[in-house]
């Protein structure tokens, strides 16, 4: 099985860093994230993350007690949503090779 990437915690410069948040990095892939005070998740409006081995990722998150719902609605794709743990969607999803 293909392993994930590495995740790697990006510095902020100082003024953005009192901001709260927190912003993280694998491969090409950069994620920022902040949390308001009116925060409400977002169960809709998601990120989609394009990966090379979507059963190995699922496996690896049901393996870790997170809940995959998988979804066969996007042509020429394989994709499942998992939500974090502030309750937002996300979105994996790896092309069908014809």
């Amino acid at each position: 099985m293909t392993e994930g990437p590495e995740w790697s915690l990006v510095l902020r410069p100082p003024v953005l860093a009192t901001r709260g948040g927190l912003w993280l990095r694998a491969d090409r892939l950069e994620i920022h994230l902040g949390v308001e005070e009116d925060f409400r998740p977002a169960r809709k409006a998601h990120p989609g993350i394009l990966v090379e081995d979507l059963d190995g990722l699922a496996n690896r998150l049901t393996d870790r007690g997170i809940t995959v719902i998988w979804d066969d609605n996007f042509p020429g794709h394989r994709r499942f949503y998992a939500f974090d743990v502030l309750g937002n969607r996300l979105e994996f999803l790896q092309s069908i090779q014809d």
